[in-house]
Order: structure tokens, then C-alpha cells, then sequence
């Protein structure tokens, strides 16, 4: 992990913004968490793009949309993370730092490194490239039917076990359970066994038996 994190901060640039000092504790932070995802890959899957912005706490954008009348509104919203396509990486220090961030599945540099992984061979569509070891098939089926079933809970007012974000868009749900594939594999592998099973065939790895190195 030391090696390929080294060689993750020779190809990327990691800039501080809004008065956020970036040393080598958070280049460091940024690095080991992002490595994780290809831990057994390559660092390929972050081809594309350069930079790394990081605020020191979330940052404010705003977005245009209309409304049921066809009136156009300004909304802001508070983001700790985003992924702009082939653009810069955008984190909040505050979200990432580890003396600071709540503990739970919520892990705002795996989610954002997903979507540029998915990004890789296209839009953002919840499929990034895959390989050998998960068909677009058996993919496209897994992914479609949970992600359904996750909407029709969200239509219904229903209790989800996931962060109902995921629903979003199937761009989101592949961030999402990203996380919680790495951040609470118990988790997702008891509610979402074939979800698992494909993340575990994409990444090559397998949380629950931590350590273990899957052959490519």
C-alpha cells in the first residue's frame, strides 16, 4: 500500500482552497484511502484527470433547476465531496480527517474515487470498466434488480438499509455501496449477497477476509 500510495501522489496534485493548508498528513490521508480501491487493480482506473481540491470544511455550489411551473430556481447546497467527469476531485478535509469524522459507513474519498473509476469508460452510469471477473451481464442484471427494489422503498416511504442516496441514480448506488462494501462488508454482504459478490469480483478483494489478496 506504501508503494502504490507513493506512486498515487507522484501522478496527482493535491491543492488546498477556501484557506485549507494541505501538508503531507492530508496527502497521506487522501492517498491510503483512495489506494484502497485498487488495492489489487491498478492505478489506471484513475486515469484521466489530475487534481485534487480540498477545503477545509463543505463547500457551497450552486445549481439551476425548474419547477413544476417552469420557474427557474438557484439552489445551494453543502457538499463534502465532488467528482467533476475528467475535471478535479473535490473533498472537505472535515469529512476526511480522521480524528474528526464520525465513525460509520459514510467515507467521502471512496465514494468520490468510485465515480471517477466509473467515469473511466464513459458518463457516470454505475458501470466502470470491468474485467474478467464480473460480466456485464451478471453486473448489469445485480446491479439493476437491487437498485429497482431500492427505489420502489424509497417510493413507499420504506426503511432502507443503505443510505437511501444510492437511489439517486444508478451512478450513486455504485458509489454508495462502494462504501459500504469497504466500510461495513458484514453488512452488505448479508442484505446484498450478489452486490457484494460483484464488488468483491471488481475490486479483487474480499473485506470480510481482510488481508486476504484475491489472483487477478
Amino acid at each position: 500500500m506504501r508503494i502504490l500510495a507513493t506512486l498515487f501522489l507522484l501522478r496527482k496534485t493535491i491543492n488546498g482552497a477556501g484557506g485549507m493548508v494541505v501538508d503531507d498528513r492530508v496527502r497521506v490521508t487522501i492517498a491510503a484511502q483512495a489506494c484502497l480501491l485498487v488495492l489489487n487493480l491498478d492505478l489506471d482506473y484513475f486515469d484521466g484527470w489530475v487534481e485534487i481540491i480540498v477545503y477545509p470544511a463543505p463547500f457551497v455550489t450552486e445549481h439551476t433547476v425548474m419547477d413544476d411551473s417552469g420557474v427557474m430556481h438557484q439552489q445551494r447546497h453543502a457538499l463534502g465531496g465532488e467528482s467533476w467527469g475528467r475535471g478535479p476531485l473535490i473533498l472537505s478535509w472535515s469529512d476526511i480527517d480522521p480524528e474528526n469524522r464520525h465513525q460509520g459507513v459514510r467515507n467521502v474519498v471512496l465514494h468520490e474515487f468510485a465515480h471517477k473509476m466509473d467515469t473511466l469508460n464513459g458518463p457516470a452510469d454505475g458501470l466502470p470498466p470491468l474485467h474478467k471477473e464480473v460480466t456485464m451481464k451478471r453486473w448489469s442484471h445485480d446491479f439493476s434488480k437491487v437498485y429497482a427494489a431500492l427505489q420502489r422503498q424509497i417510493e413507499h416511504h420504506q426503511h432502507t438499509v443503505i443510505d437511501p442516496y444510492a437511489s439517486v441514480s444508478p451512478a450513486e448506488f455504485f458509489a454508495v455501496v462502494t462504501e459500504y462494501f469497504f466500510e461495513a462488508p458484514e453488512l452488505l454482504h448479508r442484505h446484498y449477497p450478489d452486490i457484494y459478490d460483484d464488488l468483491q469480483g471488481f475490486y479483487r478483494q474480499d473485506p470480510l477476509k481482510r488481508g486476504v489478496v484475491l489472483s487477478a
